[in-house]
């Protein structure tokens, strides 16, 4: 049985990783962070765990924490886990950071698209992007770890088979995506009260959200083609859930029985992802409340243009599912250790 931190447990993702935690059959969660609740009950804040966690929110003091867990979530606002990490805490513990602070290794890069400096630079690169998919091997040793962003996720893995093939025109690809309102987070804010979001769909952040050099990073990797992205996101009024809808230009001729293999071939073994059969879309409604990713490819002949599409639960695989199938590998457990549910339907 393995300790476990949380720094930011009253956020929604650190609540996710509460409640999937607290099936996992390996871990107890010892440290219940949040410095907006501290000393309050935290079933108070989060009634749904009532009778299933007996225990108060403390504070962010992470060097302290480090001294009782062999694992630290932060599932913290931009900058506050890099503020606070150090050596002495990497060597007692290691660390998920469920923030942007380690996800992208140019510094320049992180600080001009997040306007934040960053105080702990010299561990971009030691820190290991996880999105175990791709980065197993890396995961199992690694004492940091950057969990990637909800947006990024579902587009990578959307995208990926075609980019690792090159079938793709990795500079013609545009990604239009939608989630749902707890992706901003659970603070106040108009933009996010009922009578805002209702009835309504809009476009944030276009053509300067901060995901967007996150994902260009990783396709540029996937590819080995420097990759430049149009990436639009829209607020979708529900509660969660993101859906990826992406296209790009073919490279050469190619058929749909190939670009179905490429995905079949990538993703044969891998149990969270989920590949649609063919004509059948990907819908949130399926994957919601599950670690599960679903993604299909439709080829329009009439445009010669590949479309990519993905679904999953931004809370789930965008955060606190993903983080846990990390702290699974970095520990030896079974990657799907504390993450069988099935989604939730209705």
């Amino acid at each position: 049985m393995i300790k476990v931190g949380i720094i930011g447990a009253t956020g929604y993702a650190g609540g996710e990783l509460v409640r999937i935690l607290s099936g996992h059959p390996h871990a107890e969660v010892v440290w219940y962070g949040s410095r907006s609740y501290i000393d309050q009950s935290y079933a108070d804040v989060y009634r749904n765990m009532f009778q299933l966690v007996d225990a108060k929110c403390m504070d962010d003091n992470m060097e302290e924490l480090a001294n009782q867990v062999d694992v630290i979530f932060t599932a913290t606002p931009q900058g506050l886990c890099a503020s606070l990490i150090n050596e002495q805490i990497l060597s007692k513990c290691k660390v998920v950071d469920l923030s942007a602070d380690f996800r992208i290794k140019d510094v320049h890069v992180y600080e001009q698209w997040y306007h934040l400096h960053h105080p702990s630079a010299q561990y971009l690169k030691e820190a290991v992007y996880g999105l175990c998919e791709v980065n197993r091997d890396q995961i199992r040793k690694a004492r940091l770890v950057a969990n990637p962003g909800c947006y990024p996720t579902c587009s990578f893995l959307s995208i990926y088979p075609l980019a690792r093939k090159g079938y793709i025109d990795m500079n013609t690809v545009i990604i239009d995506a939608k989630s749902g309102v707890s992706g901003a987070g659970r603070g106040a804010k108009v933009a996010n009260l009922y009578c805002e979001v209702n009835e309504n769909m809009k476009a944030y952040g276009v053509s300067t959200h901060r995901h967007t050099p996150e994902i260009e990073e990783q396709l540029t990797l996937a590819s080995g083609v420097n990759t430049v992205i149009n990436f639009t996101p829209h607020l979708a009024p529900m509660n969660r859930g993101i859906l990826v809808t992406a296209y790009a230009s073919l490279t050469r001729e190619v058929g749909e029985k190939e670009l179905r293999e490429a995905y079949e071939h990538v993703y044969r073994n891998e149990y969270f992802v989920r590949v649609l059969p063919q004509g059948c879309c990907p819908e949130t409604r399926w994957v919601e409340g599950s670690n599960f990713v679903d993604v299909n490819v439709q080829l329009d002949l009439r445009t010669k243009r590949v479309i990519m599409m993905g679904a999953m639960d931004n809370l789930v695989k965008g955060a606190a599912g993903q983080a846990v199938q990390n702290m699974n590998l970095m520990f030896g457990f079974s990657e799907r250790e504390g993450l069988g549910m099935a989604p939730l339907f209705p």
